[in-house]
């Protein structure tokens, strides 16, 4: 059976869960995983809020429980796919992850390379970072939320520092609006968000404020957006 999840709950619910049924496997809903349509949620939609409609109704006969974040830490989109899915009968649960007090960050700041940097943030959902990393001085900055095509991820070299959801994820504090809204100034960066997210909006703004580049994408990567980044980080 499959505890499904998305967003960034509390670690204490994830433990309580684990602790109750040991040989279930946590499955993150938010990813891509190739699952057919449900057809439920529009087209011209965030395509991860879709990841999560459509990957709940694939895995449903398996899934135990869903534990749905709805709250700042997360967004609207995510509040009405628990509507929607309750109302379809599945097991959700609401979270909201209301967590002040920031962790330390090391990963988002390490050499690792981009891809790897946000898959290990993202797996830490659930556990605590007990891991040191090497630090690095940015060359170059990713700002936002893990893409749908993660492939974005690899046109970054890996001096690359995260900002945006995905720094607050690794601080614990997905609901921190000023720690989304930092970036080192000077540092060429790119402001990502997924088509027809609400988070556009402040990736536009600053990109404008820290002469970054703002790009929004919807569904797989496109070739206009990989010659934007690539020639963005050539010239950074």
């Amino acid at each position: 059976m499959f505890t499904g999840y998305w967003g960034c709950p509390p670690r204490q619910v994830f433990a309580k869960f684990g602790r109750m049924h040991p040989y279930d496997e946590f499955v993150d809903l938010d990813v891509d995983m190739s699952a057919p349509s449900s057809g439920l949620v529009p087209d011209a939609y965030c395509q991860i809020v879709t990841n999560i409609v459509d990957n709940a109704l694939h895995l449903r006969k398996d899934l135990r429980l869903i534990i749905a974040a709805v709250g700042e830490d997360k967004c609207d989109g995510g509040r009405f796919a628990a509507l929607i899915l309750k109302d379809l009968g599945l097991p959700v649960m609401e979270i909201r992850n209301t967590e002040t007090e920031r962790q330390p960050v090391t990963i988002a700041t390490s050499g690792l390379p981009l891809i790897e940097k946000v898959n290990r943030i993202m797996d830490g959902v659930r556990l605590p970072n007990k891991r040191e990393y090497q630090q690095v001085k940015p060359t170059h900055g990713f700002w936002g939320v893990p893409p749908h095509d993660m492939h974005l991820l690899e046109l970054f070299p890996d001096a690359t520092h995260v900002y945006g959801w995905t720094r607050c994820v690794e601080a614990g504090v997905p609901a921190d609006l000023d720690l989304e809204m930092y970036a080192d100034p000077g540092v060429p960066t790119v402001f990502y968000a997924q088509t027809f997210c609400q988070k556009m909006a402040p990736a536009r703004y600053l990109a404008e404020k820290y002469n970054g580049l703002y790009i929004d994408c919807d569904g797989p990567l496109t070739n206009s957006v990989i010659a934007k980044v690539s020639a963005f980080i050539r010239m950074g």
